[in-house]
């Protein structure tokens, strides 16, 4: 039986965390540093639940080690592109579109959200550390998907700051690598991740409920937060960008039109 207890505790532990970043974000100005705490929502919430009395099971540790992974890559890698750069266009249009008093705001609407987005998203993580059922096929495939969809981002991401770093990126497209497959690989590497968690998930604990955290991370990607907004920005800032539509998968790679 799933410990409502427990999700309950990671919970207050996310909204603490969210709270002190909006704190230093009023210090900066600038919400965008949310970008980089987003990752460690789920490992906070994971070390919740691997801290609680009740056994772990024979995915705990390898729970520990993917999520880990995952977490500190991401963290670290926004934080790098980040530093030293203004408040990034899309939460400065959030940021006109909620004024007066984004300032207060903010806490809502952009921190306490993204912490209970991410704290639904990493609720499955609860019966994967928690269960005692033996491993299998759909744990063997899970590894495969989570451990191929944290190379594929992690490559798009290394392909994209060569290209801003050595070339007049301002003008032109990055349509080399995997981004000559699709226009958001880094996006489509992160829904691998959370579908290959996904089977972890399954075959820990059957339910299907398990089934609708990365049925959220699909939509917050590919309908919400995710590619509709970078789109919207990158078609207004870039008229070449019409062009790469054109000729480039949205999402799933696929060889160019």
């Amino acid at each position: 039986m799933f410990d409502w207890i427990i999700a309950f505790q990671s919970l207050l532990i996310l909204f603490l965390m969210a709270l002190l970043t909006w704190i230093v974000s009023l210090v900066k100005r600038d919400v965008s540093i949310v970008d980089s705490i987003w990752s460690l929502f789920f490992l906070a919430a994971m070390w919740v639940y691997y801290a609680h009395p009740s056994a772990n099971g024979p995915r705990s540790t390898l729970a520990l080690v993917l999520i880990g992974m995952w977490s500190f890559r991401l963290c670290a890698y926004l934080t790098w592109r980040n530093w030293g750069q203004p408040e990034d266009r899309r939460y400065q249009a959030i940021r006109r579109t909620n004024e007066p008093h984004f300032t207060f705001k903010s806490l809502a609407i952009i921190f306490l959200f993204q912490a209970v987005l991410a704290w639904l998203i990493s609720l499955p993580i609860l019966p994967v550390l928690k269960s005692s059922q033996a491993l299998g096929l759909l744990d063997i495939l899970g590894i495969a998907l989570f451990l191929f969809g944290l190379v594929f981002e992690s490559l798009a991401d290394w392909q994209m700051s060569h290209f801003k770093a050595h070339t007049d990126s301002k003008n032109l497209i990055m349509d080399q690598g995997l981004w000559r497959y699709t226009r958001h690989p880094n996006y489509f590497g992160e829904f691998c991740v959370w579908w290959g968690f996904y089977f972890l998930a399954l075959s820990a604990d059957a339910s299907p409920w398990v089934l609708f955290a990365p049925l959220l991370m699909s939509f917050l990607l590919i309908k919400l937060s995710g590619v509709p907004l970078l789109e919207k920005d990158l078609i207004e800032r870039r008229p070449a960008y019409r062009e790469y539509q054109k000729r480039t998968n949205c999402f799933f790679p696929g060889l160019p039109k």
